[in-house]
């Protein structure tokens, strides 16, 4: 009997043993302190001994499920308005350890790296991502939709110092409470946090949660949670960010002094609604744009590259993908269509989120110029979570402008589960919009629809969507790279991984079926085909990627199409095929490279278009990116050929100092774009920019001024 009591005792305490086992590895238990930690790097400090930490980290690659080669842990502190995160990344060769990124939102996937993401109102949906590598460069992007959408622009204020040692390296991340969003009427928060670890001299990935290869580290619902959050100071926060620039511009016609004063506000109007007042907003230290050279009949989309409208991106997003129909537009504010400033007086913008509701609210007033009235544009969204992943919204985006009213208003939503067929990723969803102008009055056929349904998994992947636009729906603040038109697309991407042969090829890549078929919609005539066969590709453990494709194109051109200066091709339906063959080396090595080439017929003529970029990266203070873009165009109306050719030095003197500089020559336009800038962060918040601007006229091949811009800008940061 005595026995037999002692094993059942036996048995309780084991059930318990592996539930507080099974529990602590979900969580990490935040400790609360009261001194303020100088992060250096250096975890050996009194502060973060005999503290708890996590060490279980598994391999998503390149063999998953498996425990990691190399040891990691994790610690976590807090006092009133600092979260601390210590990593120590141990490396039994730390000689090896890559590491040449140094500056502000850094190329985090080339180098060994920790991510840590953040789920602040443990929605399992929306997250904080900070990102550093061994030389202690930062790069942080705010993540929505369960990892759906992302903005890489994102630039929170925070800081993290690492140390390399023959241990390994290790990090010290300090991050403000003011810099994060989460809910304060709760007695204890309860966050999502998940890690990750990238060893990129083996390709291994080791993860704390989510380490199926059917998950992303964006994907917040896989996180695990970190607790003790319970000793928050009161939310409560100013900002004022000032600005002052000055330089001169110069054109052919004029020469003049640049100044000007302005900044933002921010407020938090409630723990979780903030307010952000802009006055005078510029955007001098925006990169230039990437020349593209086009040669279809459709308009060219150049992604948003400025702050402030990326910030918000997700809270005014119609959901359409892609770009065919870009419903909201944010470059037509602020930007001409010859892409020159247009002043914004002021503006306003609310964002926030309060159980399970997001709201946003943006409105920004142009100043007169002689291209455009004075014109206001707002737009409101609301959203609401439904069950675990799962959302519907609605979303207006609206133009004022001389007494006339635009509207561009629109439903969306979207079913997503992580749990398809036990541990699968499935999305199913779809928007409508609709567009009114005050003038014209309302048209049945201004509308716009999408829908669409993913399977998006590491084996299998299955895309489908359909999309149609009448030609009434003319979104004034949108982007509309076709009109008129209905169409339907579906992908399949077969990724077999290799096990018992061919152990040096990580994974295969092959495209079974991509089929694109777009109709004008009035007529229902073919407007555009593409069936891709990838009929073989793959990359191998040491990073290199091969791909073969096949496509058969057709275009049905229902008027003439002048495709280069003086060659017009004739209305008419062509149809031709082509060849593609892709390769690229590993871009974490030294020096790496990338090629593509497409050959094959064009329109009722023939093509050859290569596209080759070398990337040196000779040390982690200066990175050389070369590019030539390269079309051999033969048709019986005549031939041509352009070039565009591009290189990109990037440089670092510390994380807080660094530049850029972009050149430019584009055969199609004979120009030559010079673009150079340095940042320099004299403390976290805080920026100075230097930035040169030139163009040149590179006609008869000669190298003539045609404008350009010297500014300096300075943005102080004040918490008041």
């Amino acid at each position: 009997m005595r026995n037999f009591i002692s094993f059942i005792i036996l048995l309780i305490l084991s059930y318990f043993s592996l539930t507080a086992n099974d529990s602590l590895n979900m969580a990490i238990q935040a400790q609360f302190i009261e001194e303020y930690i100088k992060i250096d790097g250096n975890l050996n400090k009194d502060v973060w001994q005999n503290r708890p930490k996590i060490n279980s980290f598994t391999q998503r690659e390149l063999k998953q499920g498996e425990a990691a080669t190399e040891k990691t842990e994790v610690s976590v502190l807090y006092n009133k308005e600092f979260l601390y995160i210590g990593i120590w990344c141990y490396d039994s060769n730390p000689n090896e350890i890559i590491a040449k990124e140094l500056k502000r939102d850094f190329k985090y996937d080339l180098d060994d790296n920790i991510i840590v993401i953040l789920d602040t109102y443990n929605d399992k949906r929306n997250g904080f991502m900070f990102v550093t590598n061994p030389n202690g460069a930062r790069c942080d992007v705010q993540i929505f939709n369960n990892g759906g959408t992302s903005n890489t622009f994102w630039n929170g204020v925070w800081n993290v110092k690492t140390i390399k040692n023959e241990l390994g390296w290790f990090a010290e991340f300090e991050i403000p409470f003011y810099t994060l969003k989460y809910r304060t009427n709760i007695q204890e928060q309860i966050w999502g946090i998940n890690i990750e670890r990238n060893i990129r001299r083996k390709r291994e990935q080791v993860r704390w949660k989510g380490w199926n290869r059917n998950n992303r580290i964006e994907q917040v619902n896989q996180a695990g949670q970190l607790l003790g959050l319970n000793q928050l100071g009161n939310k409560q926060f100013t900002e004022l960010k000032p600005y002052a620039i000055g330089g001169a511009e110069q054109t052919p016609n004029n020469n003049r002094l640049v100044r000007n004063i302005g900044g933002d506000l921010n407020y938090l109007i409630t723990p979780t609604y903030r307010i952000n007042l802009t006055v005078n907003t510029d955007f001098a230290q925006v990169e230039a744009d990437q020349q593209q050279v086009n040669l279809t009949r459709f308009p060219l989309f150049f992604p948003e590259l400025r702050e402030f409208f990326l910030e918000g991106d997700d809270y005014f997003n119609f959901s359409f993908g892609g770009n065919r129909i870009v419903p909201l537009y944010t470059r037509k504010i602020g930007l001409n269509e010859a892409r020159e400033t247009v002043p914004i007086i002021a503006g306003l913008r609310i964002l926030g989120k309060e159980n399970n509701r997001t709201l946003g609210l943006m409105s920004l007033q142009t100043a007169e110029t002689p291209s455009q009235a004075s014109t206001n544009y707002t737009t409101a969204s609301w959203r609401q979570d439904i069950g675990k992943q799962s959302v519907v919204g609605i979303i207006s985006s609206n133009k004022f402008v001389n007494g006339n009213f635009h509207s561009t208003t629109g439903i969306n939503g979207r079913y997503s589960t992580s749990k398809f067929l036990k541990d699968k990723n499935l999305d199913i969803g779809g928007a409508y919009i609709q567009t009114y102008n005050n003038d014209t009055g309302w048209k049945q056929n201004a509308y716009a629809y999408r829908a669409f349904i993913q399977y998006q998994n590491d084996i299998l992947s299955i895309f489908a969507s359909s999309q149609q636009s009448p030609s009434d729906f003319i979104p004034e603040i949108g982007l509309m790279r076709r009109t008129n038109f209905r169409e339907s697309f579906a992908n399949i991407n077969l990724r077999p991984r290799p096990k018992k042969w061919l152990k040096w090829i990580r994974q295969f890549d092959f495209v079974p079926a991509g089929l694109t078929f777009t109709q004008y919609n009035d007529t229902r005539d073919i407007q555009s085909f593409e069936y891709q066969l990838r009929y073989f590709g793959f990359d191998t453990k040491k990073g290199e990627k091969i791909g073969l494709d096949y496509r058969i194109l057709t275009e049905g051109l229902i008027r003439d199409f002048e495709i280069y200066e003086n060659i017009i091709i004739p209305d008419s339906t062509y149809t031709w095929q082509q060849m593609e063959a892709e390769i690229s080396t590993f871009s974490g090595r030294t020096l790496s490279m990338y090629g593509k080439l497409i050959k094959g017929g064009f329109y009722n003529g023939k093509s050859l278009q290569t596209n080759v970029e070398v990337l040196w990266r000779t040390n982690k203070y200066l990175n050389i990116l070369f590019r030539h873009a390269r079309n051999e165009v033969n048709l019986p109306y005549g031939n041509f050929t352009t070039d565009l050719i591009g290189t990109r030095i990037e440089y670092a003197f510390n994380p807080n100092v660094f530049g850029s500089v972009l050149s430019q020559w584009s055969s199609l336009q004979d120009e030559f774009s010079f673009n150079f800038r340095l940042q320099i962060i004299p403390k976290i918040g805080t920026d100075f920019y230097l930035i040169v601007n030139q163009i040149y006229d590179t006609q008869n091949n000669r190298f003539d001024h045609s404008r350009g811009t010297i500014l300096g800008k300075l943005i102080w940061r004040f918490v008041l």
